[in-house]
């Protein structure tokens, strides 16, 4: 199967969100107490975050992302928020990703990642650069 990663425009979320909602869901279910589905969507909805999704030849959604960017002196970081997806992982929709993004002026992506995704991705050229650790206050 063929997958090919794609933006949903801001005026899209609305009809897309059904399609991507679980995926959305399954992702947020990892994220601890940050955020909510509701907010995901808010954000997406006021193009806050961008909407990725990866489908197939007929159009199915098999997977999607959530991106937000952040502007640093030296680079602009597209910061994976959320993704979630079967068999969506590999070189070519990995190598769509890049240039989707690099589209939108990313010089490096970003994501918080659990241990597991995180030796996932090493196998696109991820780095672990530090471990987040909090307590609440």
């Amino acid at each position: 199967m063929t997958l090919l990663v794609k933006v949903i425009p801001v005026n899209y979320v609305a009809q897309a969100w059904p399609l991507v909602e679980n995926y959305i869901e399954s992702a947020v279910s990892w994220g601890g107490e940050d955020y909510t589905l509701d907010q995901v969507q808010v954000y997406l909805s006021q193009g806050s975050w961008n909407l990725l999704v990866a489908v197939d030849e007929q159009g199915s959604v098999h997977g999607a992302a959530t991106v937000t960017f952040l502007n640093y002196p030296n680079d602009r970081v597209a910061f994976i928020t959320f993704i979630g997806g079967k068999l969506i992982s590999n070189k070519d929709t990995f190598g769509q990703l890049k240039d989707l993004l690099k589209a939108s002026g990313a010089t490096k992506i970003q994501g918080a990642a659990r241990e597991s995704i995180a030796r996932l991705w090493s196998r696109y050229g991820f780095e672990e650069r530090y471990r987040i650790v909090e307590t609440k206050i």
